[in-house]
């Protein structure tokens, strides 16, 4: 009997877009799909194939040389260590670690109090990268952290529009996203003292367009019934993962419980229902496979460009400025900068309020249709895309990741 190798793989017969869901927890899942597309190569890239394949969109978007585009993502890999030893070392201190890309590539460390530090650089992957040590700020991380948690409701309340909030580790502000309507609104000046004063942090407020789920397509397809309408649709799956014994696909937690594998020769394949977390944290789901699976997936299925997961970077280790690349059935393949490393999406998204412990990556190359899609940089999962700022037929401004740090107790990355 032939191997089968389910996830984000070569195998993968893909559905055109899908439409918009409604969020978790709603019994609407997806929209039905139809057609397929030509079976691209099996072969894995290597690491460097993968990276130049990042450098280059790193490269259009920053004006600079391949190669030095290149260097670049590979020091940014490297210092990841660094600066978690600052981030340790700063911890009563710190407020946020940021990477500025222009005009030069420099990480830069925002600390409250007034006491100087001195400015430092390392050396990685053949440069010299700067170490910036910025302070003043108002507040520290950790108190903004705690004022989104304790005073989420109170904060939503006044802009009750408001589209998710978060730390900006370049300000040192608890930003809050709003609608061109409250942006607009004559009293915004005093609705913010009264959201200073509620919440004891400096807070900024910034437009944004509307979060909600993005619809089931990405990666590679399952599909299964939704019992609720009788009706066939297809999902997004995104990383491969284990929980030591069994080997599975880890997806966006709206898909169908019962989900079969379409296996481009014309058969499928059944995968059993691990189970579904969508609460403040997560949106996952897990569908275990017959037969055990490798560690691959898909950077961008339409050019066939598979690769083979090496190692995940945690969420607090991640960076506002980090370059991260995902896919999306409907976007495609495409990268962009972190914005907000502990972001809020609003209202009840996450079967009741969320916490703030999603990243948001600025973007216009997101849309209905990319829910579930791998997150990634070179051959390194960072999340799992839950939502983004627009809705079917609006421009994106912004999607947002559940962390891989939050798998299901139990479940792992396949590595």
């Amino acid at each position: 009997m032939k191997r089968l190798t389910l996830v984000l793989m070569a195998l993968a017969a893909v559905a055109s877009p899908v439409g918009a869901v409604a969020p978790v927890g709603t019994s609407q899942r997806a929209v039905p799909t139809e057609g397929a597309v030509p079976r691209p190569a099996r072969l894995p890239q290597t690491p460097a194939e993968a990276l130049m394949q990042d450098g280059a969109a790193y490269a259009r978007h920053y004006g600079v040389a391949i190669e030095g585009a290149v260097q670049r993502l590979r020091a940014l890999q490297v210092s990841a260590a660094f600066t978690d030893r600052i981030r340790q070392a700063y911890r009563e201190r710190l407020v946020g670690i940021s990477i500025d890309h222009q005009p030069s590539l420099r990480i830069v460390v925002l600390l409250a109090g007034d006491a100087p530090v001195a400015d430092t650089s390392i050396v990685v992957e053949g440069m010299i990268l700067p170490i910036m040590f910025r302070t003043g700020a108002g507040a520290t991380g950790d108190e903004i952290i705690r004022a989104m948690l304790q005073h989420g409701p109170e904060l939503n309340a006044l802009l009750p529009n408001a589209r998710g909030m978060g730390l900006d580790a370049r300000s040192g502000e608890l930003v809050i996203l709003v609608r061109a309507s409250d942006a607009a609104r004559f009293d915004l000046a005093n609705l913010k003292r009264d959201a200073e004063r509620l919440a004891g942090v400096p807070v900024r407020f910034d437009l944004a367009d509307r979060p909600d789920n993005l619809s089931l397509a990405g990666g590679a397809r399952i599909e299964g019934v939704d019992p609720a309408d009788g009706k066939r649709y297809a999902c997004t799956t995104g990383f491969a993962v284990t929980d030591g014994t069994r080997t599975g696909i880890a997806t966006a937690a709206h898909c169908p419980d019962q989900v079969e594998y379409q296996d481009p020769d014309g058969g499928t394949i059944p995968l059993s229902f691990a189970g579904q977390w969508g609460a403040r944290t997560q949106d996952v789901q897990i569908n275990v496979s017959p037969v055990p699976q490798q560690p691959l997936f898909y950077a961008d299925r339409r050019q066939g460009a598979l690769r083979t997961l090496a190692s995940a970077r945690s969420r607090l280790s991640t960076r506002a400025g980090e370059w991260l690349c995902h896919y999306g059935e409907s976007s495609g393949y495409s990268c962009a900068e972190v914005e907000l490393t502990q972001f809020a999406p609003p209202g009840q998204l996450c079967a009741g309020a969320c916490a703030p412990t999603w990243v948001s990556v600025r973007t216009h190359d997101c849309r209905s249709g990319d829910s579930g899609g791998p997150v990634f940089n070179g051959d390194v999962a960072f999340g799992i895309t839950k939502g983004g700022s627009g809705g079917r037929n609006t421009r994106c401004n912004f999607y947002f990741y559940m962390s891989t740090d939050f798998l299901p107790a139990g479940w792992r990355l396949l590595l």
